[in-house]
Formats: structure tokens, C-alpha cells, sequence
């Protein structure tokens, strides 16, 4: 089979020849027809990641969507999304013409719903929609700030929270793509987090915000996680899921106490399968009736040395492999 193939740590990969793979017992071979490239990819590829370095060589890819080639208990030729764990253990991911699937980690998927709009949404929709909802506890009505709102956890970040009943969204990044685009998918207001330090940050979130922040959603840490805390309203909660801004943020145990915030963590590894399968269910729901997107580009598969260039980049437009 073809296969893009990771020989080095911290580069991009190439198309190569490659052994097909083969199930076994409680898995489910998948014949691949989308695979998004994501920042977790990149992340684990660069051998830097928390999950350690990955054994070489390899094809990345933490999702996709597929037909059932093989399969206990799934019927050949059945539509599925699928996540599986290269990069972060050992074995190969999506990023080829074939992939191997524990059963609990595929889900059939509904007509009307493409395939590489499925892929591109994905992990990250899920985790846009259950830091909001499972971690954050959002409640219609709230107010909410998404930062890094360019990224596509942060594009679904706006349109879930606005869906959920959320009563005014605020979108803020850095860069002004990333606000139109943000504004265009229904956040009420925008802020630019590009400012040189955490007051002039945390001065923009304050005005564009209103004076009401219930729950932020962040995936960037760092200054505008220091900004997005000063301005949180008292009993407010900010739930963390990514690093991208910076390893570390600071503030104040006074402030924290005294507004009783609490500063939550969030990973997708923490989610059962049944929680996977219900956010996902959910969220096609939604993409069948044309109320959540993302910005995403196909390409083939000879191409993901381009698409692995262009991911975390301006326009900000998902890449999604197509073998």
C-alpha cells in the first residue's frame, strides 16, 4: 500500500511504499478515504511530545474516516470515522491507503456528512464540544470567550458554544483572518490577543468582552490564558486543552479564591468511547444540517508534505489527506 511515512523526527512526511497492515482479534481494518493532518500529529512527529518519542519509521494520523475492509462484528463496506493512537503508541495511523482500528474506536457514520468534512472535524470538534459541555458545564445564556479562535478547535469552539445557547461569544487570536473568519461563523465580538504583553492583552479581552465572561475556552495557555483569567467574572471557569501560546501561565491565588474560579484541564485521552461516539453523533448532527463547519482543504495523499507545512498556519484551513 501507499503510506506517508515519518523516517525522521521533526520532519514532514513522504509518500512511500509500505507493508499493508493486519487486524486482529477486536479490530477492524479500514480501507482510508480522509485523514486530517492536526497540530497532535505534528506534535507527536517532532519526537517532543509528553507521549515520548515514536518509533521510526511510521505513518501518522490520530483519525479518519474510511469503509470497513475487515471487520467482527462491522459490515464491509461501512462508512466510519476512526481514532487511533500513532505517535503517541506504537503503530501506524490514517495517513495511508489502509489502517487498523480497535472496534471501540470506530464509529459508523450518517449520509450527509462528507467524508473530508467529517475528518476535518473530528477530534477536534469532540474536543471543542466536550470542553464546553462535560468540562466547562456551558449553560444557555452564559457568555463565553474562545481564544486561539483561528485554529479549528477554536472555529468550533464559536459555533458550539453559540448553538449550545450561549448568550454572547467572544472570539479572540492573533490574527485578523482568524477574527473575520470567527465573526463570519457567529461570534458577537472579537479581540486581538497579538498584544505585546498581558495587560494590553487582557485590556482588549476586557472591551470586547463587555465585562461578562462565564467560561473560556482555551486552547493556547500562555499570556492570553494569564489575560483571559483577569478578566473572568467571579465563579467563572477556564477549561485548558492545548499549549500553543506557551508551556506556562500565571496568576494570582487571590484572584483565583477570591472570584472562586476554577482553572480546569481537558484531553480528548480522557474521554470513554461512548463519550467519543455521543460528542461526534452530536456534532454530525449539526453538520448535516449545515449549522457547524470548518475550514478545511483536500488534498491527495502525495501532497501531506504540503498539508503538514500549512497546519497551525494562516488561513487556517484544515488539511485533509485523501489517498
Amino acid at each position: 500500500m501507499q503510506a506517508a511515512l515519518i523516517r525522521k523526527h521533526g520532519e514532514a512526511p513522504a509518500l512511500e511504499s509500505y507493508p499493508a497492515p493486519h487486524r486482529g482479534a477486536g479490530q477492524v481494518l479500514i480501507r482510508v478515504t480522509a485523514a486530517p493532518i492536526s497540530a497532535l500529529d505534528v506534535l507527536c512527529a517532532s519526537g517532543t511530545s509528553y507521549f515520548g518519542a515514536p518509533a521510526l519509521p511510521y505513518a501518522p494520523g490520530v483519525q479518519g474516516v474510511g469503509v470497513v475492509a475487515d471487520a467482527d462484528t462491522l459490515d464491509a463496506g461501512q462508512r466510519v470515522w476512526f481514532s487511533c493512537n500513532a505517535g503517541m503508541r506504537p503503530g501506524d495511523g490514517a495517513m495511508a491507503e489502509l489502517c487498523v482500528a480497535e472496534e471501540s474506536a470506530v464509529l459508523p457514520i450518517p449520509e450527509g456528512v462528507g467524508d473530508s468534512v467529517v475528518a476535518a472535524l473530528g477530534l477536534s470538534a469532540i474536543a471543542a464540544w466536550m470542553a464546553l459541555t462535560w468540562r466547562g458545564e456551558l449553560q444557555p445564556g452564559e457568555h463565553v470567550l474562545v481564544l486561539g479562535a483561528s485554529g479549528v478547535v477554536g472555529q468550533v469552539g464559536v459555533q458550539v458554544a453559540r448553538l449550545l445557547g450561549a448568550e454572547r461569544v467572544t472570539a479572540a487570536c492573533r490574527d485578523p483572518v482568524g477574527r473575520a473568519r470567527a465573526a463570519q461563523l457567529g461570534a458577537d465580538a472579537v479581540a486581538d490577543t497579538g498584544g505585546g504583553d498581558v495587560d494590553a492583552i487582557a485590556a482588549e479581552l476586557a472591551r470586547a468582552t463587555a465585562g461578562r465572561v462565564d467560561l473560556v475556552l482555551d486552547p493556547v495557555w500562555g499570556r492570553p490564558a494569564e489575560a483571559a483569567m483577569r478578566v473572568l467574572s467571579p465563579r467563572g471557569r477556564l477549561v485548558n486543552l492545548g499549549s500553543s501560546a506557551g508551556p506556562l501561565a500565571s496568576f494570582s491565588s487571590a484572584s483565583v479564591r477570591s472570584g472562586v474560579q476554577s482553572v480546569l484541564g481537558y484531553t480528548n485521552n480522557a474521554l470513554s468511547p461512548e463519550q467519543k461516539s455521543d460528542a461526534l453523533t452530536e456534532i454530525l448532527a449539526y453538520a448535516g444540517a449545515g449549522r457547524l463547519t470548518v475550514d478545511h482543504e483536500a488534498m491527495p495523499l502525495e501532497h501531506a508534505a504540503h498539508g503538514w507545512a500549512q497546519t497551525g498556519q494562516a488561513p487556517y484551513r484544515r488539511a485533509v489527506l485523501v489517498p
